[in-house]
C-alpha cells in the first residue's frame, strides 16, 4: 500500500453513491506535506516528459496543480467553469459534466495561456467518468499542444473513465486506483500498480 492509499483508508469516507469523501486532506482541507509527496510523484513518474506546462480545471485541482508546476518549474493554468468580466479575448472552452456536482460546465482557457506547441501535464483530483479529464484534453488539442501525460492523484477504476483515456492512448498516471468501495463497511479494495 503507497502512501496515499494509506491515508485514504485513514481518513477517507466511503458514501452512498460511490463517493469518497477526501476532503479532510485533499480537496477542502489540505494537507501540504501530503500535497508535496503528490507532486514529486508526479514528477517522478511525468519527468521524462518535456512537459513546459501544467493545466488543471478548478476548483480542487488546483492547489494539486500549482506544486506540481513548481516541480517542474513550469507555470500553471486552470480551465474556469464560469466566464468573468475579467476574461477577454478568445477563449478555448468545453463542456463538461461534473460527477460529484451532478451537473454541466461550461469550462474555458484564455487562448493568451495556452499555446500551439505547448507541452502539457494535465492533472486532477479525481478521475470517475472521465468527462472533466476529456474536457481538458480537448482543449489541450484545439490549442494544436501536446498531452504529454494525465496525472490523476485517486481514480475509480470502478468507473469507465481510466479504460477511456488509456483506450484513447494518453499516458495516464493515478496515484491510487480504487476497484470497489463499500459504503456499509467502509472497505476500499485498490488495484495492485
Amino acid at each position: 500500500m503507497n502512501f496515499l492509499e494509506e491515508r485514504i483508508v485513514t481518513d477517507g469516507v466511503v458514501k452512498a453513491g460511490n463517493v469518497l469523501k477526501v476532503d479532510s486532506f485533499l480537496n477542502h482541507k489540505m494537507d501540504i506535506a501530503l500535497m508535496e509527496r503528490i507532486a514529486k510523484e508526479f514528477k517522478r513518474r511525468f519527468g521524462h516528459k518535456p512537459i513546459d506546462k501544467v493545466l488543471t480545471i478548478e476548483a480542487s485541482g488546483i492547489g494539486i496543480a500549482v506544486l506540481v508546476a513548481r516541480e517542474f518549474g513550469v507555470d500553471m493554468v486552470f480551465a474556469k467553469k464560469a466566464k468573468s468580466v475579467n476574461l477577454d479575448g478568445d477563449m478555448y472552452v468545453a463542456e463538461v459534466e461534473s460527477y460529484t456536482h451532478k451537473k454541466t460546465n461550461r469550462v474555458i482557457v484564455s487562448k493568451k495561456y495556452l499555446s500551439e506547441g505547448d507541452h502539457v501535464l494535465i492533472v486532477d483530483d479525481f478521475l470517475a467518468n472521465g468527462c472533466a479529464l476529456q474536457g481538458l484534453i480537448s482543449i489541450v488539442e484545439s490549442a494544436d499542444a501536446i498531452v504529454e501525460g494525465c496525472g490523476i492523484v485517486i481514480e475509480k477504476g470502478f468507473q469507465e473513465g481510466g479504460h477511456r483515456i488509456r483506450n484513447l492512448g494518453y499516458h495516464l498516471e493515478s496515484l491510487a486506483i480504487i476497484d470497489a468501495m463499500d459504503p456499509e463497511t467502509g472497505a476500499i479494495t485498490f488495484r495492485q500498480q
